[in-house]
Protein backbone atom coordinates (compact mmCIF):
# COMPACT_ATOMS: atom_id res chain seq x y z
CA UNK A 1 0.00 0.00 0.00
CA UNK A 2 1.55 3.62 -0.74
CA UNK A 3 0.51 6.85 -0.88
CA UNK A 4 1.34 9.70 -2.86
CA UNK A 5 0.40 13.50 -1.95
CA UNK A 6 -2.99 14.29 -3.22
CA UNK A 7 -3.45 18.06 -4.79
CA UNK A 8 -6.89 19.43 -4.71
CA UNK A 9 -8.18 20.63 -8.51
CA UNK A 10 -8.88 24.27 -8.12
CA UNK A 11 -9.52 23.30 -3.90
CA UNK A 12 -12.34 21.10 -3.50
CA UNK A 13 -14.06 21.57 -6.49
CA UNK A 14 -16.74 19.32 -6.03
CA UNK A 15 -17.83 20.87 -2.90
CA UNK A 16 -16.98 24.66 -3.46
CA UNK A 17 -17.17 27.00 -6.57
CA UNK A 18 -13.47 26.23 -8.01
CA UNK A 19 -10.47 28.52 -7.46
CA UNK A 20 -12.11 30.02 -4.55
CA UNK A 21 -10.79 30.58 -0.84
CA UNK A 22 -14.09 28.53 -0.12
CA UNK A 23 -12.75 25.82 -2.13
CA UNK A 24 -9.17 26.11 -0.61
CA UNK A 25 -10.84 25.70 2.60
CA UNK A 26 -13.00 22.90 1.91
CA UNK A 27 -9.66 21.46 0.44
CA UNK A 28 -7.62 21.59 3.93
CA UNK A 29 -10.41 20.50 5.70
CA UNK A 30 -10.88 17.60 4.03
CA UNK A 31 -7.03 16.44 4.11
CA UNK A 32 -6.14 17.99 0.97
CA UNK A 33 -1.79 17.86 0.82
CA UNK A 34 -1.72 20.68 -2.04
CA UNK A 35 -3.80 23.01 -4.04
CA UNK A 36 -4.13 23.27 -7.81
CA UNK A 37 -5.15 26.82 -9.03
CA UNK A 38 -4.94 28.63 -12.12
CA UNK A 39 -3.10 32.39 -12.44
CA UNK A 40 -4.50 34.38 -15.13
CA UNK A 41 -3.14 38.54 -15.84
CA UNK A 42 -5.56 41.25 -15.76
CA UNK A 43 -4.92 44.41 -17.66
CA UNK A 44 -2.58 45.75 -15.36
CA UNK A 45 -0.48 42.97 -15.19
CA UNK A 46 -1.02 41.59 -11.81
CA UNK A 47 -2.50 37.59 -11.15
CA UNK A 48 -5.12 36.49 -10.21
CA UNK A 49 -6.92 33.18 -9.24
CA UNK A 50 -9.53 32.02 -12.36
CA UNK A 51 -9.26 29.59 -14.69
CA UNK A 52 -10.98 30.40 -18.18
CA UNK A 53 -9.72 33.88 -20.23
CA UNK A 54 -12.79 34.64 -20.35
CA UNK A 55 -14.85 35.79 -17.94
CA UNK A 56 -18.47 34.48 -19.19
CA UNK A 57 -18.98 31.31 -17.32
CA UNK A 58 -18.51 32.49 -13.99
CA UNK A 59 -18.86 36.24 -13.99
CA UNK A 60 -22.17 36.46 -17.35
CA UNK A 61 -19.47 38.98 -18.98
CA UNK A 62 -18.18 38.83 -22.55
CA UNK A 63 -14.58 40.15 -21.02
CA UNK A 64 -11.60 38.80 -21.35
CA UNK A 65 -9.68 38.73 -17.53
CA UNK A 66 -7.03 40.40 -19.48
CA UNK A 67 -9.22 43.37 -20.19
CA UNK A 68 -10.24 44.03 -16.56
CA UNK A 69 -7.88 45.54 -14.02
CA UNK A 70 -7.45 43.27 -10.56
CA UNK A 71 -9.55 46.03 -8.75
CA UNK A 72 -12.19 45.15 -11.02
CA UNK A 73 -11.85 41.52 -11.34
CA UNK A 74 -11.64 41.42 -7.72
CA UNK A 75 -15.21 43.01 -7.23
CA UNK A 76 -17.02 40.71 -9.40
CA UNK A 77 -19.34 38.14 -7.93
CA UNK A 78 -19.10 34.23 -9.24
CA UNK A 79 -21.19 31.79 -9.34
CA UNK A 80 -23.71 29.81 -11.76
CA UNK A 81 -26.29 32.10 -14.08
CA UNK A 82 -29.37 31.80 -11.79
CA UNK A 83 -26.95 31.66 -8.24
CA UNK A 84 -24.45 34.63 -9.21
CA UNK A 85 -26.62 37.29 -8.04
CA UNK A 86 -26.80 35.89 -4.14
CA UNK A 87 -23.52 34.43 -4.66
CA UNK A 88 -20.55 35.46 -2.00
CA UNK A 89 -18.12 33.54 -3.81
CA UNK A 90 -15.33 36.35 -5.27
CA UNK A 91 -12.36 35.85 -7.40
CA UNK A 92 -9.24 36.17 -4.99
CA UNK A 93 -6.01 37.81 -6.03
CA UNK A 94 -2.81 35.36 -6.12
CA UNK A 95 -1.59 37.43 -3.48
CA UNK A 96 -4.48 36.44 -0.94
CA UNK A 97 -3.87 32.71 -2.13
CA UNK A 98 -0.86 32.99 -1.60
CA UNK A 99 -0.83 34.32 2.04
CA UNK A 100 -3.47 31.71 2.72
CA UNK A 101 -1.08 28.84 1.45
CA UNK A 102 1.76 30.11 3.55
CA UNK A 103 -0.21 30.37 6.57
CA UNK A 104 -1.62 26.77 6.28
CA UNK A 105 2.11 25.61 4.74
CA UNK A 106 0.02 24.56 1.57
CA UNK A 107 1.87 23.30 -1.08
CA UNK A 108 0.86 25.12 -4.69
CA UNK A 109 0.46 24.07 -8.01
CA UNK A 110 0.09 26.82 -10.10
CA UNK A 111 -0.61 26.49 -13.26
CA UNK A 112 0.08 29.18 -15.73
CA UNK A 113 -2.77 30.22 -18.01
CA UNK A 114 -2.94 31.53 -21.52
CA UNK A 115 -2.75 35.06 -20.67
CA UNK A 116 0.94 34.42 -19.24
CA UNK A 117 2.06 33.87 -23.02
CA UNK A 118 1.08 37.52 -23.94
CA UNK A 119 2.02 39.03 -20.80
CA UNK A 120 5.57 37.35 -20.02
CA UNK A 121 6.92 40.51 -18.26
CA UNK A 122 3.72 40.29 -15.59
CA UNK A 123 4.80 36.62 -15.46
CA UNK A 124 8.93 37.59 -14.64
CA UNK A 125 7.73 40.31 -12.02
CA UNK A 126 5.30 37.52 -10.31
CA UNK A 127 8.55 35.16 -9.59
CA UNK A 128 11.03 37.95 -8.66
CA UNK A 129 11.16 37.35 -5.21
CA UNK A 130 8.49 34.92 -4.80
CA UNK A 131 8.42 32.24 -1.85
CA UNK A 132 5.99 29.53 -1.73
CA UNK A 133 5.52 27.04 0.30
CA UNK A 134 7.85 23.55 0.47
CA UNK A 135 6.44 21.56 -2.35
CA UNK A 136 5.06 24.04 -4.66
CA UNK A 137 5.67 23.73 -7.75
CA UNK A 138 4.27 25.38 -11.51
CA UNK A 139 2.46 23.53 -14.34
CA UNK A 140 1.47 24.74 -17.93
CA UNK A 141 0.02 23.50 -20.99
CA UNK A 142 2.42 25.93 -22.38
CA UNK A 143 6.28 24.87 -22.93
CA UNK A 144 7.35 28.64 -22.61
CA UNK A 145 6.35 29.38 -19.63
CA UNK A 146 7.90 26.65 -18.16
CA UNK A 147 10.95 28.03 -19.63
CA UNK A 148 10.37 31.21 -18.05
CA UNK A 149 10.29 30.41 -14.95
CA UNK A 150 13.14 27.67 -15.05
CA UNK A 151 15.40 30.89 -16.02
CA UNK A 152 14.31 33.10 -13.20
CA UNK A 153 13.28 30.61 -10.77
CA UNK A 154 15.52 27.44 -11.61
CA UNK A 155 14.85 25.83 -8.19
CA UNK A 156 11.30 25.46 -8.16
CA UNK A 157 9.74 22.39 -9.76
CA UNK A 158 8.33 22.54 -12.92
CA UNK A 159 5.78 20.56 -14.91
CA UNK A 160 4.36 20.16 -18.54
CA UNK A 161 0.66 19.18 -18.95
CA UNK A 162 0.55 16.49 -21.72
CA UNK A 163 -1.26 17.18 -24.69
CA UNK A 164 -1.74 14.93 -27.80
CA UNK A 165 1.18 17.15 -29.23
CA UNK A 166 3.75 15.92 -26.54
CA UNK A 167 7.05 13.64 -27.81
CA UNK A 168 7.09 10.76 -25.76
CA UNK A 169 9.81 9.29 -26.73
CA UNK A 170 11.78 12.74 -26.55
CA UNK A 171 10.80 13.43 -23.25
CA UNK A 172 14.18 14.59 -22.09
CA UNK A 173 14.46 17.31 -24.66
CA UNK A 174 11.53 19.23 -22.28
CA UNK A 175 14.53 20.44 -20.45
CA UNK A 176 12.30 23.25 -18.57
CA UNK A 177 10.28 20.09 -17.36
CA UNK A 178 10.71 18.53 -14.50
CA UNK A 179 7.73 16.57 -14.15
CA UNK A 180 4.91 15.22 -16.53
CA UNK A 181 1.08 16.26 -15.06
CA UNK A 182 -1.30 13.64 -17.27
CA UNK A 183 -4.90 13.03 -17.29
CA UNK A 184 -5.53 9.89 -16.10
CA UNK A 185 -6.35 7.99 -19.22
CA UNK A 186 -2.43 8.42 -20.48
CA UNK A 187 -1.83 6.17 -16.98
CA UNK A 188 -0.71 3.22 -19.60
CA UNK A 189 2.48 1.15 -19.66
CA UNK A 190 3.63 3.07 -22.58
CA UNK A 191 3.62 6.67 -20.95
CA UNK A 192 4.66 5.57 -17.75
CA UNK A 193 7.77 3.89 -19.31
CA UNK A 194 8.36 6.97 -21.43
CA UNK A 195 8.37 8.63 -17.83
CA UNK A 196 11.14 6.18 -16.65
CA UNK A 197 13.35 6.14 -19.66
CA UNK A 198 13.46 10.33 -19.81
CA UNK A 199 14.21 10.66 -16.28
CA UNK A 200 10.31 12.16 -15.79
CA UNK A 201 8.12 12.10 -12.64
CA UNK A 202 4.15 12.24 -13.61
CA UNK A 203 1.62 13.36 -11.41
CA UNK A 204 -2.31 12.43 -12.75
CA UNK A 205 -5.22 14.69 -12.87
CA UNK A 206 -8.92 13.31 -13.23
CA UNK A 207 -8.93 11.14 -10.50
CA UNK A 208 -12.14 10.64 -8.57
CA UNK A 209 -11.52 7.43 -6.07
CA UNK A 210 -12.33 5.21 -8.06
CA UNK A 211 -9.15 4.07 -9.94
CA UNK A 212 -7.71 0.73 -9.20
CA UNK A 213 -3.96 1.97 -9.57
CA UNK A 214 -4.55 4.09 -6.53
CA UNK A 215 -3.46 1.71 -3.94
CA UNK A 216 -0.45 0.75 -5.97
CA UNK A 217 0.72 3.25 -8.47
CA UNK A 218 3.51 2.64 -10.88
CA UNK A 219 7.13 3.93 -9.46
CA UNK A 220 6.54 6.74 -12.28
CA UNK A 221 4.14 8.72 -10.10
CA UNK A 222 4.58 11.36 -7.09
CA UNK A 223 1.10 12.60 -7.03
CA UNK A 224 -2.88 12.82 -7.84
CA UNK A 225 -4.61 15.80 -8.76
CA UNK A 226 -8.68 15.47 -8.15
CA UNK A 227 -11.95 17.46 -7.13
CA UNK A 228 -12.56 15.17 -4.44
CA UNK A 229 -9.41 15.12 -2.18
CA UNK A 230 -11.53 13.15 0.27
CA UNK A 231 -12.40 10.24 -1.71
CA UNK A 232 -8.29 9.98 -3.25
CA UNK A 233 -7.38 9.92 0.13
CA UNK A 234 -9.36 7.13 1.58
CA UNK A 235 -9.02 5.14 -1.94
CA UNK A 236 -5.04 4.86 -1.14
CA UNK A 237 -5.89 3.33 2.46
CA UNK A 238 -7.77 0.51 0.74
CA UNK A 239 -6.15 -2.69 1.15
Amino acid sequence: MSSLPVFAHRGASAYALENTLKAFDKALALGADGIELDIQFSKDGLPVVYHDPQLSRLVGTNKLVSDCTLEELLGFKLGKPWRRLFSSYKMPSFEAVLAWAILHQMPLNIELKSTGLDQTSALVRMLDGLILPEGSHFSSFHYELLEIVKKQRPEYETALIATKKIKWDLLADYRAADTVHMHKRYYKPRYLEACVLNDKAGRFYAIDGTEQFLTNPHPAVIGWITDYPDKVLAAQQRA
